[in-house]
């Protein structure tokens, strides 16, 4: 099936959001944070795009960027692999890292651009991680207020000026945009995870498996996994070694 075209924005700026794979975590410590906004700047300087506005959280990702000199595909493209390829080697790991394209939607109007850059530094205050924008270290809020090369706080303050900057981000916004849905996670049971296990192999003690070259047993664990078999019930339920588990449920997951 051919990719859904992308909305074009009139004003070439646009509401990304970049999300973890399975909606899991992209950044563990301070310095995954740091790493990708180094990795974004020397993407902007090479791209030549514009910065309005970003916040990283720890399975997703904000961004409020105007397109100038090269397309949005070719820079998230440029900005993808230069993470993945630093941050799986820092990780030890391999395969994807963010949830399949990015989306965007374009910011068509000033009312709607004032709302959405408020929407994004307000995402840890939703989260409930600090009271304040400005508490929060890996968001542009605090570039509105110093001078910086890294964000285009031009715009904005033109748009509404520093006062009124401040005073739509102490109120809630509470429009809906780009956003991660929160689903509660339904775990299989142990019983399933087992008739899956004997189905998929015919195995169906511990001691089956420990018959198995270490090849056989990567191949079975990439098996359990794309059947939705966790990590913990593959260990306990087989008794295959949690360092083989983890190997072959990274390379296939990237988790």
């Amino acid at each position: 099936m051919a990719r859904q075209r992308r909305a074009k924005s009139e004003t070439g700026i646009y509401h990304i959001m970049l999300r973890g794979i399975n909606k899991q975590k992209i950044f563990f410590d301070n310095d995954d944070y740091y790493l990708f906004l180094n990795i974004l700047s020397k993407c902007k300087t090479i791209s030549g795009f514009q910065l309005h506005a970003y916040c990283l959280m720890s399975n997703h990702i904000h961004l409020l960027i105007q397109e100038v000199d090269e397309p949005l595909d070719k820079v998230f493209q440029r900005l993808g692999d230069t993470f993945v390829y630093w941050y799986n080697n820092k990780h030890k790991r391999c395969g994807a890292i963010f949830q399949g394209r990015y989306k965007s939607i374009p910011v068509n109007n000033d009312e709607y651009y004032v709302s959405v850059m408020r929407y994004i530094h307000q995402n840890p205050v939703k989260a409930g991680i600090v009271n304040n924008c400005s508490d929060y270290e890996f968001s542009s809020y605090n570039a509105y207020f110093k001078k910086n090369s890294f964000v285009n706080t031009g715009f904005a303050l033109e748009l509404m000026g520093i006062d009124e900057f401040r005073r739509i981000h102490s109120i809630e916004c509470i429009d809906e945009f780009l956003d991660i849905e929160e689903k509660p996670v339904v775990r299989m049971s142990d019983e399933d995870a087992k008739l899956i296990i004997e189905r998929t192999t015919g195995y169906r003690t511990p001691e089956d498996f420990k018959k198995l070259t270490n090849d056989e047993k990567a191949e079975c664990v990439k098996q359990f996994r794309k059947e939705g078999i966790t990590i913990r019930q593959i260990v306990r339920l087989t008794g295959i070694s949690q360092r083989i588990v983890q190997k072959n449920s990274t390379c296939l997951q990237g988790v």
